[in-house]
């Protein structure tokens, strides 16, 4: 790990150069769903299948983001944002998952790039935020091998269009949540519940990965940084003296970090991945190279966390699931049905999360010792409150700010002890369509009216905002 970017503690102060950032997700956030020549995805198709999503809830408009862009960017410059993650639509860009692109979906993004270098933000692109192209996944989506290489030449597609504006890109978000939520538990887009089409999706996104970062470095110019965003899981024993408790927590460490960390990282998967699942699949879709072809030089690694797991060995899997990814009588733990998960103590966020900024803290010098030499990046970090505007239309949300400054502090001592963080994008910058969640759950550092697409800063936001100025945390709570 580096020690030449340390914070200073007493201070409280970050690095220089370090990026502020806030992030979102184009399904999330856009609308404009049949607009420009965006064809369906497969959240579209899901969040339109009665009994998907809470309420019935769409991203059809969401938070209009598509329309409101200029004034979207004027916002994060003005509460003081240098940096802004955000994901492009695949199908708004080649809306069947092949072939050339559409323009008018490629001048979207290149006029928000614009806007944002106009305003002194730095771009970071994010080429799969869960969109599929419908048409794709009708041809049998990420478990088969076809779509990984789909996805290197949309790549290529959105990297032609965009190289000469932007540094910082992202092959993938989140792929667990891709694999196994959308093909092992269903309580994500398509909604399969197959867990062997689950393990062949985590691996074919792997594929797609190396893939695509070979067609981004063979477009891109050499300044280009090119990383990926994962989703680790902080797992912990629930009796740690427990020997069956603790190979519950490698089961689990297993499908939820090393089955992608395993190959980016090292170029293999682990034996005892293999071992746990040989009564799924032989594994026989891996390719002799695959695993290699996916351990592509990273120039940044991507961290998104929220909270940690605690797990204990549940024989006969008798004990019910609550491991916080939706309700669903499919497990997204393939060859894991003998652990349970267990709600920790403490205060949680409304998602139901437990609060534990010390996970954040032991990923980023975990995997800082992991991948030596690779700067971390937190790409996502943030929480769900039941935010509601007061009489006097300000949005007070002290939680939020607790929350974000006990994070923000696990960085800092993380810094101290020699991880490499480069920067850090609070989720979500807006209010937005919360997945499978609909419009129930905000996380936003900005409020926002769905009747009237009104955009309110929140205290929170004002609060993130002084530090992006600064580099300096300030206290949780103004007097």
């Amino acid at each position: 790990m580096s020690s030449d970017r340390s914070s200073d503690r007493s201070s409280g102060s970050f690095p220089s150069g370090f990026l502020w950032g806030s992030a979102t997700a184009a399904y999330q956030v856009e609308g404009a769903a049949a607009e420009g020549g965006r064809t369906p995805s497969i959240w579209d198709r899901f969040s339109h299948t009665p009994g998907r999503t809470e309420n019935g809830d769409t991203g059809d408009v969401a938070c209009d983001h598509y329309h409101r862009r200029a004034d979207d960017v004027a916002m994060m410059a003005d509460l003081g944002l240098n940096a802004y993650r955000f994901s492009v639509s695949w199908p708004r860009v080649q809306p069947t998952g092949r072939g050339p692109a559409v323009q008018r979906g490629l001048d979207f993004y290149r006029a928000l790039v614009d806007d944002l270098l106009e305003h002194g933000i730095t771009p970071a692109v994010t080429l799969y935020h869960w969109d599929l192209p419908q048409e794709l996944e009708d041809a049998g989506g990420w478990p088969e091998r076809d779509t990984a290489y789909r996805f290197a030449e949309y790549a290529d597609l959105v990297a032609g269009a965009l190289d000469d504006r932007v540094d910082l890109w992202t092959t993938l978000n989140e792929p667990w949540c891709s694999a196994f939520l959308g093909y092992g538990s269903g309580v994500h887009a398509p909604g399969r519940t197959e867990p062997l089409a689950a393990l062949r999706a985590a691996h074919h996104l792997n594929l797609a990965h190396g893939l695509g970062a070979q067609a981004l470095r063979s477009r891109l110019p050499a300044r280009a940084r090119i990383g990926i965003s994962l989703n680790p899981s902080v797992v912990r024993p629930l009796d740690p003296s427990s020997a069956a408790d603790v190979d519950a927590a490698r089961r689990i460490d297993a499908l939820a970090n090393r089955v992608f960390t395993g190959p980016l990282l090292h170029g293999a998967y682990p034996d005892d991945l293999l071992a746990d699942t040989a009564g799924i699949t032989d594994w026989s879709f891996v390719g002799c190279d695959d695993a290699k072809l996916a351990q592509q030089r990273l120039d940044w690694l991507g961290i998104n966390y929220y909270t940690p797991a605690l797990v204990s060995h549940a024989p006969g899997g008798d004990v019910p699931r609550s491991d916080g990814h939706g309700a669903s009588d499919h497990s997204p733990w393939p060859g894991a049905d003998s652990v349970a998960f267990h709600q920790p103590p403490g205060e949680r966020t409304a998602m139901g999360w437990s609060i534990d900024p010390s996970g954040l803290y032991e990923l980023l010098v975990q995997y800082g010792r992991e991948a030596p030499g690779v700067p971390l990046y937190i790409t996502e970090n943030g929480a769900a409150y039941d935010d509601k505007p007061e009489a006097d239309g300000t949005v007070q949300d002290p939680e939020r700010i607790a929350y974000l400054h006990a994070h923000l502090e696990a960085v800092r001592r993380a810094l101290a002890v020699g991880a490499d963080v480069r920067g850090y994008f609070l989720w979500s910058l807006l209010d937005n369509f919360e997945w499978s969640y609909g419009y129930s759950k905000r996380f936003g550092a900005v409020y926002v009216d769905f009747a009237t697409q009104k955009r309110t800063p929140k205290a929170s936001a004002r609060w993130y905002g002084e530090l992006a100025r600064t580099g300096v945390l300030p206290p949780p709570v103004r007097e």
